[in-house]
């Protein structure tokens, strides 16, 4: 893929710019299917167990894998690592806190079932470890902390560490930093993906955080100095991102040495406010040579706000080598709460990214899709998702 700077949009006024690009929407959904080489994007979707019924039941995993193949889709992300639970069944999480899988799957193994069904439609899997670092929502650390409590994240002043109603693990302490691989590791030798990925809490933390005892102590080791009571001092900002660029190396290293052929991919904050917020030097993390594919949350509730969050990921905004831009697929926000995208958004949205060079994209999440009758499916399908794309390298091929 050629990384494409639109030069248009910035030489038109906004009004032409907006009526070509209908043209150009109304011009491909009227198109004649050709006989000429199948195009390769990626077009994914993330598969939740909240607010979802997908992973329920072996039959609902083949009728949603039937829908996506059928609208030309070609990867799916399925959440495997939520609130503390797995969506499959862990010998690691029964050794350690005597439960295998999420109790709503016993009995069953979701991830497996849906890797069985999606290859048969040469589908890739690419099972997403949702929470990451976090070790709850609204539970005061649940049951990791409350077996565990010297992993807690702590803010300046001792408290856990707590940031939109979600506690926090201290992602810098070995012991946790080695439960997360050790999850990624059992889900990369014991089934047939084709990738894992890490999100805005993977590799993470508030940059509130950073003051429990073992932390303080490390970086005193390391820099000679105490901890700032300012949590963005610069200086000890960038420690910190620093500290989880290695752990994203970590996984990198763990899912290589398992298989060189699955991928790693993130779907991180937009940048910097990632940095700034979450200490995810993203960017970084690709200059390391630690991903195969980067998902940018690109989440905005309208077509103006998301155009300038795809206008930041360029080369110079990111200080990184053109060519690594080939790795970036925007994460689009379909369905969250009651918010859903309109047609009109979303076909603006596909349309811009194919404009500044992005061949393809990921949805936030499957079941906006299905929403009025599937009107967003048959949306993409009827327009750029019309012919069925080939997958992009470096994923093999299905």
């Amino acid at each position: 893929m050629k990384f494409i700077t639109s030069q248009f949009r910035r030489n038109y006024h906004p009004y032409l710019y907006g009526l070509v690009l209908s043209l150009m929407v109304l011009l491909l959904c009227c198109q004649t299917p050709t006989e000429e080489s199948p195009v390769t994007e990626l077009r994914g979707v993330w598969v939740t167990n909240v607010a979802s019924d997908v992973l329920d039941s072996r039959e609902s995993i083949e009728e949603a894998v039937t829908f996506l193949s059928d609208h030309h889709f070609n990867v799916i992300y399925p959440v495997v690592w939520n609130d503390a639970f797995t969506l499959y069944p862990s010998a690691v999480m029964d050794s350690l806190f005597g439960i295998k899988i999420d109790p709503r799957f016993a009995g069953r193994d979701p991830l497996a079932e849906l890797i069985e069904v999606a290859h048969r439609y040469n589908m890739a899997v690419v099972p997403w470890f949702e929470y990451g670092f976090a070790a709850s929502y609204h539970k005061s650390g649940g049951s990791l902390i409350e077996k565990f409590p010297h992993w807690a994240a702590r803010d300046e002043e001792g408290a856990l560490l707590t940031k939109n109603g979600f506690e926090w693990m201290n992602g810098f302490h070995p012991e946790v930093q080695e439960f997360i691989l050790a999850l990624i590791r059992e889900v990369v030798e014991n089934y047939a993906v084709d990738g894992i990925q890490g999100d805005d809490r993977l590799p993470a933390q508030p940059s509130e955080g950073g003051y429990s005892e073992y932390t303080r102590s490390l970086y005193q080791e390391e820099t000679g100095n105490t901890p700032p009571a300012n949590a963005k001092d610069t200086t000890w900002l960038r420690w910190r991102a620093d500290r989880l660029t290695e752990f994203a190396g970590k996984v990198y290293k763990t899912v290589k040495e398992a298989d060189p052929d699955i991928c790693v991919t993130w779907s991180p904050s937009i940048f910097p406010w990632s940095t700034q917020e979450y200490l995810q030097d993203w960017p970084e993390w690709m200059r390391q040579g630690y991903s195969e594919f980067v998902h940018p949350q690109n989440y905005r509730y309208s077509f103006e706000r998301y155009k300038t969050t795809v206008d930041i990921l360029h080369p110079d905004t990111l200080d990184i080598p053109a060519a690594l831009m080939e790795q970036i697929y925007p994460g689009i926000l379909m369905q969250v709460d009651n918010y859903l995208i309109s047609p009109e958004y979303l076909l603006e949205a596909v349309a811009y990214n194919r404009a500044k060079g992005f061949q393809g994209e990921v949805y936030f999440f499957y079941e906006g899709l299905r929403a009025n009758d599937g009107l967003l499916a048959d949306t993409l399908l009827a327009t750029w998702y019309r012919e069925p794309a080939l997958l992009p390298r470096p994923f093999r091929s299905k």
